[in-house]
């Protein structure tokens, strides 16, 4: 993980360093997949400015806090970049858990218990299956085979 620390219109500091890493340790501590991390501290005028962008797999995240202590809007930055790092975790996540349930339902006998209608029409060697679910984007047309002929 790279991680970045730069002040506009302020020096940063060992202390002001390691306060810092500290408060974003708790990013790595929810969520490993954390490719960089670039802080910037800022002073304008009474205010002071922290804001951070946490690049992860798949996404940009931004946070920006304004305070009238620095310290403060660090820890403000904290809080809320640990919410958004678990919100996206758990979007992740949930997607992941939506996969694995639609693939296993899509594959074993479940799919032939649903065949619904069952129709013989004259002229045509066969019987027609159709699958009649409501979320089906179209019936599934099953024919069955007798003496080489559909």
């Amino acid at each position: 993980m790279n991680f970045t620390i730069s002040g506009h219109h302020v020096s940063v500091t060992p202390a002001i360093r390691e306060y810092v890493l500290s408060k974003l340790s708790r990013i790595t501590r929810h969520f490993d997949h954390v490719i960089d991390v670039n802080v910037i501290l800022s002073v304008e005028k009474l205010a002071q400015k922290a804001e951070v962008n946490v690049h992860v797999r798949g996404r940009d995240i931004y946070v920006e806090t304004v305070d009238a202590n620095l310290y403060a809007a660090i820890d403000t930055l904290a809080d809320k970049l640990d919410r958004q790092v678990l919100k996206y975790k758990d979007k992740t996540q949930d997607h992941q858990h939506d996969a694995m349930k639609r693939a296993a339902d899509l594959s074993g006998p479940a799919i032939r218990d649903e065949i619904a209608k069952t129709k013989d029409f004259p002229g045509v060697a066969g019987t027609i299956s159709m699958n009649e679910k409501r979320d089906a984007v179209k019936p599934a047309v099953v024919l069955q085979v007798k003496d080489g002929k559909f």
